[in-house]
């Protein structure tokens, strides 16, 4: 796929994230369909260490050294170790944006970079340049979707009235 159309793309996607959190009340950013499953808060302080710790500190490193270990990273783990339901949600958003802000400056910036590197992970094996820039288009289109059944299921717990006549979800 072209890269310029993947970078455009996560450009867009900071949009689409603003949009679908803003305007949420208090009640619906800590709201989860079940215990086990992530508030709005606990996803957007996952897609905020993502961004850094993740498919931009990954990438950097497969285009700059891809003989040399990756960062470790353990999402399920930071939700408690780094106390995503004790963050300020529009603090942790603006965080996100500003950071997403970076993340494109430097993918834009790039100039005859190694594309074609990859780096040898210890138990996937070869993981490319083009998988992981595309896999964090993805990780955005699945955030979208966790974000919208999110909000669909919260409509359906405390709306008075049944929300068939929208069709089937």
């Amino acid at each position: 796929m072209d890269r310029s159309h993947l970078i455009d793309q996560l450009a867009r996607h900071a949009e689409v994230f603003r949009t679908l959190f803003t305007g949420l009340s208090a009640e619906e950013i800590r709201w989860k369909p079940a215990p086990e499953k992530w508030c709005a808060l606990e996803i957007i302080c996952h897609l905020h260490d993502e961004e850094r710790e993740d498919f931009h500190a990954r990438l950097r490193s497969t285009l700059e050294t891809p003989g040399l270990p990756w960062p470790k990273i353990d999402p399920p783990a930071w939700v408690a170790e780094r106390k995503y339901m004790e963050q300020d949600f529009a603090h942790v958003l603006m965080e996100f944006l500003a950071e997403r802000g970076r993340s494109m400056d430097w993918l834009r910036g790039l100039k005859d970079a190694p594309w074609a590197n990859a780096y040898i992970h210890p138990t996937v094996g070869p993981v490319s340049c083009e998988l992981l820039l595309t896999n964090w288009v993805a990780h955005d289109l699945h955030h979208f979707r966790q974000i919208n059944n999110l909000r669909y299921y919260y409509l359906k717990a405390n709306a008075s009235v049944p929300l068939d006549y929208a069709g089937s979800w």
